[in-house]
């Protein structure tokens, strides 16, 4: 009896912890839009306007988005900026325009 009490209070602690991480990732997922956009357009100039390394292009970030991963496609010339599960941002570099972030395909936020 004594264990299947410990098991339960477990089980509930988990699914709180669970729900409370949800929670959290929904509430800053706007925030991670909007960084991974920045990350995608700054490694794209750093690495095709900069001639430079994505791995050097980390010394051009703001404090704070430690958490974003970048991948580079060098055959279409862009660089993609990730929150793994949460957000996703792509730029494109144009020997024109400069490098240019995809259109956001992303739900709108309702302000209050």
């Amino acid at each position: 009896m004594k264990a299947r009490q410990i098991m339960i209070g477990l089980g509930t602690a988990l699914l709180v912890l669970i729900a409370a991480a949800f929670f959290y990732a929904r509430s800053i997922t706007p925030q991670l839009e909007l960084g991974t956009g920045y990350a995608a357009r700054v490694a794209c100039a750093c690495r095709y306007i900069g001639n430079r390394s994505l791995e050097s292009c980390r010394a051009d970030f703001e404090p704070g988005m430690e958490p974003i991963r970048l991948s580079d496609d060098p055959a279409g010339k862009t660089v993609t900026a990730w929150v793994p599960l949460i957000a996703s941002r792509s730029a494109h570099y144009d020997p024109v325009l400069g490098c240019q972030p995809e259109p956001f395909r992303g739900t709108a936020l309702k302000l209050r």
